[in-house]
């Protein structure tokens, strides 16, 4: 009889974030909203 146990471990870390990185990624969905509204209005006129 074989017995094969897998373990894991998880480690959960809080993250710091920059004031950099959180103006760019706002930028960045931002954009993404205004690309998806574009998309979404080009779609409605056909």
């Amino acid at each position: 009889m074989t017995l094969n146990i897998l373990f894991f471990t998880i480690t959960i870390k809080k993250r710091n974030v920059s004031v950099e990185e959180v103006l760019h990624n706002q930028m960045v969905k931002k954009i993404h909203e205004e690309n998806r509204n574009r998309q979404f209005s080009m779609y409605r006129h056909f």
